[in-house]
């Protein structure tokens, strides 16, 4: 998947000073890769061990959602403050750049015990860590982690029991 290097674009000092973006949204633009990469994820343990997959607010829904589709497993979302109605299940987090919080709607727990989360990049894992202490804290198992892109020097995985798979370590 070394083609993946060349469709993710990094937007330096994006969101504030001294951050290195990366956006992997160029790789939904190449229909012939996006499906690769998306078949080699799927295939992954992670999710053939996981009885629901939990994507991550926003580009994680675009990886979410074609893995939940091709292994026919359903899809939780983990959303951004004031996306989701309902009974929800909030928990704050710290990342390289600020703060924020994510909701599940706590409903959509319910039917399933283990979950495999899916975001487009791991850096510092705050997100990651945000979502797998809301599963813990409901009882549920996790499977693991499938990312597009890991920021090695920022040693996300290193905050994790469980095993982590990315198709691009920059």
């Amino acid at each position: 998947m070394e083609i993946l290097n060349e469709l993710i674009s990094t937007y330096k000092n994006y969101p504030k000073e001294g951050i290195d973006f990366k956006d992997v949204l160029e790789i939904a633009q190449h229909p012939i890769i996006f499906k690769d990469l998306i078949l080699k994820m799927a295939s992954s343990k992670i999710v053939t061990n996981a009885e629901a997959l939990i994507s991550i607010d926003a580009r994680g829904f675009i990886f979410g959602s074609a893995i939940s589709f091709q292994v026919s497993k359903p899809m939780i979302f983990a959303r951004k403050p004031g996306k989701l109605p309902g009974e929800l299940i909030k928990k704050k987090y710290t990342l390289e750049y600020g703060e924020n919080s994510l909701s599940i709607q706590k409903s959509s727990l319910n039917n399933f015990c283990s979950f495999a989360i899916v975001d487009d990049l791991l850096a510092t894992g705050g997100t990651v860590n945000c979502v797998s202490n809301i599963l813990k804290d409901c009882g549920k198992d996790i499977t693991g982690l499938l990312t597009v892109v890991e920021l090695i020097e920022l040693e996300g995985r290193t905050k994790f029991e469980f095993p982590v798979e990315s198709w691009l370590k920059c």
